[in-house]
């Protein structure tokens, strides 16, 4: 896949700390605008630091010369105007949004970074073309006039991806797209991740869960005790040798439909 030649996130020598502990290093990491690309590693691994600190919820350690990391090729960012470049869906999302709002009106929220429509918020009729075009991509146009706190935590979660959809992001993140969803649940969820992927969006996605990892997900960057391990395409990754390191037990991989599976 042919990229644009300023990484969408450009990382050079960046440490983050909490409570005096250092919990993230990472040497060097570009992700470029069009890819898709899987974080994985075990809990505790640092793969939600590096995600908080893409989005600018962390800072890096100040250290003197080149910037630890640049979004676009920029230093410098205001807050907000660094976290639109993210469309982001996780379970904290999810918790915000379970309000008695509809599902159209959620959809809607993305364009203004908040939950739900506000008496100042003026919402065109482009924007309700959009919110329907996410709604029927998702297969959720059938709940538009449902609030969000009678969804299934599924049918709750693809609402948050056109959320996330709804302003044209440079990327969407999930952050453990698939916790807490039963089989059906995910099955449909997964069908719609993989449609988002297909239609060109880059696509992160932050798991523990290597079954997550769909088809179109074609790189894999590994963490464990706060560092890369590996970076690199899917197959050369995702291996027995590889993911027994990762996770520390004897793995055996399978193979379906592109799906890798870890047992």
């Amino acid at each position: 896949m042919k990229h644009s030649d300023t990484p969408l996130v450009s990382i050079r020598d960046l440490t983050i700390t909490r409570d005096g502990r250092q919990t993230l290093h990472v040497d060097s990491l570009d992700l470029h605008r069009g890819e898709h690309i899987a974080i994985l590693g075990p809990n505790g691994s640092g793969k939600s630091t590096l995600f908080s600190t893409i989005v600018r919820d962390l800072r890096p350690l100040w250290r003197e010369g080149e910037p630890s990391m640049l979004l676009l090729g920029r230093e410098r960012w205001e807050l907000q105007e660094a976290r639109s470049l993210f469309g982001i869906v996780s379970n904290d999302m999810q918790e915000r949004c379970e309000r008695k709002v509809t599902v159209r009106d959620t959809v809607l929220s993305g364009f203004f970074g908040s939950v739900g429509i506000r008496r100042h918020h003026a919402v065109t009729d482009a924007m309700h073309v959009r919110a329907a075009e996410l709604e029927g991509l998702l297969g959720i146009e059938h709940l538009s006039s449902r609030t969000m706190d009678t969804l299934s935590t599924g049918e709750g979660r693809r609402a948050l991806i056109a959320r996330a959809l709804a302003p044209s992001p440079e990327a969407i993140i999930l952050d453990e797209p698939c916790d807490g969803l039963d089989p059906n649940a995910r099955h449909h969820f997964i069908g719609a991740v993989r449609r988002i992927a297909q239609t060109g969006h880059t696509l992160l996605m932050v798991t523990h869960h290597i079954a997550d990892i769909i088809p179109e997900i074609d790189r894999v960057i590994t963490l464990r005790d706060g560092g890369i391990v590996a970076d690199g395409p899917k197959s050369q990754i995702l291996t027995e040798e590889r993911l027994s390191e990762l996770f520390a037990i004897e793995a055996r991989v399978s193979q379906r439909d592109g799906f890798t599976h870890l047992w």
